[in-house]
């Protein structure tokens, strides 16, 4: 089941906040926490004592915890990694590695006697993953998750970003990413806070955009924002994504009808399987309203990529079928464009492969 998920830094934020911060969220669905101590310099007993708290509240409220660390924090807070009674004690579901050690003691402390789960750094196209593999840990406590990046243009590439994944998917390991809140004056672990995406591509895109582009991807399981702290309106839009299909959001035409209204927003709709190059057709409606009649109107002359159609009763049997264009293209005058995908969305159409299922939204 994929999870959203935040990300707090109690170093940075104070608590009354945070609380608030994981109530709210966990009334809209959020069920995952990124927590770091890469950047926490306190004694062990404070860091116990504040950590303790925020986590119990978070538990309550069904999260799930990921605490971040490095072998630096091992070494500072004298913790073994053949030993991890520490985070479990901070109520602590698993551990990040945002740097690993040699691939036995990943393997090791995946067996932990708490059942702790042991997060890798998926954010390196190595042979790292292969190499703990190779030293038989129990996959079922092994999980990963990409880094965030708070520079501009040092945000991973799609292509560097499928590598890797890549990597993680096909040991049938559980993946995930960050989203950045595109909120003002919102901010990370780190002074830098130009935004915190995984990819680049994402940087100035809306959060539930980021989100819908990883779904369409299909190869991230959970999906954190990573910068606190992100609008309310951000955080609903991201609550109403479904995070099984492809959700894409369109308005409608003043001239659709109340029939293609019910076809567009009530169906489930699937792209057919022999293709076509110029739009991606769902068939399904014009066998279910067989026999409704679908009068011309708005059949524009060009029809554009990312245009809604559906045919007219002109097109004979084809009458009530759904188009999305994928190209611009002439219309013949039969076809009735009776909406659009929103703009920043358009380009989530490359990724509807044969068969794919995908809803409307407006």
């Amino acid at each position: 089941m994929r999870k959203l998920g935040i990300s707090i830094y109690p170093e940075k934020s104070e608590k009354k906040e945070m609380l608030e911060y994981i109530d709210k969220t966990s009334k809209l669905g959020f069920s995952r926490i990124f927590t770091c101590l890469l950047s926490v310099n306190k004694p062990k007993e404070e860091i116990m004592s504040e950590f303790k708290e925020i986590n119990a509240f978070a538990k309550e409220r069904g999260f799930e915890i990921i605490l971040d660390v490095a072998p630096r924090v091992f070494s500072t807070l004298e913790i073994s990694y053949s030993d991890l009674s520490f985070f479990k004690e901070l109520f602590a579901d698993g551990v990040r590695l945002d740097l690993g050690f040699t691939g036995s003691e990943e393997a090791l402390m995946t067996f932990n006697p708490y059942d702790l789960k042991i997060e890798l750094n998926m954010s390196n196209d190595t042979n790292y993953l292969d190499n703990i593999m190779d030293y038989k840990p129990n996959k079922y406590n092994l999980i990963g998750c990409h880094n965030f990046y708070p520079h501009r243009y040092c945000g991973l590439s799609l292509d560097y970003f499928n590598k890797c994944t890549k990597r993680f998917n096909d040991y049938g390991l559980e993946t995930t990413a960050f989203i950045t809140s595109q909120s003002k004056g919102s901010y990370g672990p780190w002074p830098t806070t130009d935004a915190l995406p995984t990819l680049e591509m994402h940087r100035n895109l809306a959060a539930h955009v980021q989100l819908k582009h990883y779904v369409a991807m299909g190869t991230i399981d959970n999906f954190l924002v990573s910068n606190c702290y992100p609008t309310d309106e951000e955080l609903g839009s991201l609550s109403k994504v479904n995070l099984s299909m492809l959700n894409l959001n369109i308005s409608f035409a003043d001239s659709v009808t109340d029939t293609e209204r019910k076809i567009i927003l009530n169906e489930l709709h699937y792209n057919r399987g022999d293709i076509s190059e110029y739009v991606v057709r769902s068939t399904q409606p014009r066998v279910k309203y067989r026999g409704t009649h679908f009068p011309v109107h708005n059949p524009q002359k060009i029809i554009s990529k990312g245009d809604l159609v559906i045919e007219s009763s002109e097109y004979g049997h084809y009458a009530g079928e759904v188009q999305v264009a994928l190209k611009d293209m002439e219309n013949s005058g039969r076809s009735n464009v009776v909406g659009r995908i929103a703009e920043d969305e358009i380009f989530l159409l490359d990724y509807i492969a044969p068969w794919q299922k995908f809803v409307f939204s407006e």
